[in-house]
């Protein structure tokens, strides 16, 4: 069963870093660098549309194993394991699902580039509340997933042999160096 545990550590630590790569180095450089913030804005969508849908699956998948028997199943840490990924999940089904697909539709009701539009339209001024709606929602799911992260190592940390049953050297100071 160690297999999974490090399974499932690497899988969360890896939507962990993409989401984390994405908010700090991927969304901020394409604006920056891309001139049209129409295509800018096209860059980012369909990264966070390859992150929300691998957070889903990859949410879901480490919640159905979370209940494979380890011998832990009643423990607070396995609950709160189990919940802060149906947050992360929740977080990208929503992101995608619910805030993403309305932004979409914003974006079909402006007659051509943001940029374009009036700071004071009502679709502009939606839109960049929707927008700020849908950081807040990732930010939610990439803390979720921070404190899986820890819970899931915790538990990885956990499962290593003792170093009394002679699977990892003991490296304890001797008698006389000890205070």
């Amino acid at each position: 069963m160690k297999i999974i545990s490090k399974f499932e550590l690497l899988l969360v630590g890896l939507w962990l870093g993409a989401a984390t790569f994405f908010s700090l180095a991927v969304a901020p450089s394409a604006f920056s660098v891309i001139e049209s913030r129409e295509l800018a804005g096209g860059v980012v969508n369909k990264t966070l549309t390859i992150l929300n849908f691998s957070g889903i699956a990859i949410g879901v998948l480490l919640i159905l194993s979370s209940f494979i028997s380890r011998g832990e199943a009643r423990s607070v840490w396995v609950w709160l394991q189990r919940f802060m990924l149906l947050l992360m999940t929740a977080a990208c089904a929503v992101g995608q699902g619910i805030i993403g697909l309305y932004l979409n539709h914003l974006r079909s009701l402006m007659d051509g580039p943001i940029d374009g539009i009036a700071a004071d339209s009502p679709v502009r001024i939606q839109f960049a509340t929707w927008h700020q709606y849908s950081v807040w929602v990732l930010i939610t799911g990439i803390v979720a997933a921070l404190i899986a992260f820890f819970i899931l190592s915790r538990s990885y940390t956990e499962s290593r042999p003792d170093p009394a049953s002679g699977g990892v050297p003991d490296f304890e100071l001797p008698d006389e160096l000890k205070m």
